[in-house]
């Protein structure tokens, strides 16, 4: 993934996002799962910075990776997806109502995990730039 750039600074956000619907009722398949997938990058059409990079619809979860930029938060974005594809859902199938009575269709929290680089190759830049900058330090200073 590439770096990407905000007003003032630079970021590589990257996160795996899992939420599922109410009581884990396997109701994502057939014509509702069709539907689902569809809407899923529509988060984009409010902020467009916001990307859709991979989602999966399974017949339990929802799978997602995001790309946020620093000045968002994961839950709510999060939630502004699942509001929004909660009322489409409703709206297209009335049937769920005898399945889900009020207005909750998806269970209250979600899981989210950043993607990225591993600990070791992380730890390996960071030994690495602290050696140079003692490097760079020394040579500034020798005469």
């Amino acid at each position: 993934m590439e770096v990407r750039l905000s007003g003032h600074g630079a970021y590589q956000h990257q996160y795996h996002v899992v939420w599922s619907p109410k009581d884990r009722r396997r109701i994502l398949r057939g014509a509702i799962k069709l539907f689902v997938q569809e809407p899923l990058p529509q988060i984009q059409q409010y902020h467009p910075d916001v990307e859709v990079q991979h989602w999966s619809v399974q017949i339990d979860p929802i799978h997602m990776v995001l790309v946020l930029p620093p000045k968002y938060a994961v839950s709510s974005i999060v939630g502004k997806m699942k509001a929004n594809l909660s009322r489409q859902l409703r709206l297209r199938y009335p049937e769920l109502k005898r399945t889900y009575w009020g207005a909750v269709l998806w269970s209250p929290g979600f899981f989210s995990s950043t993607v990225g680089l591993n600990e070791a190759v992380i730890r390996r830049y960071v030994e690495h730039q602290e050696r140079m900058d003692k490097g760079q330090i020394q040579l500034e200073f020798e005469f």
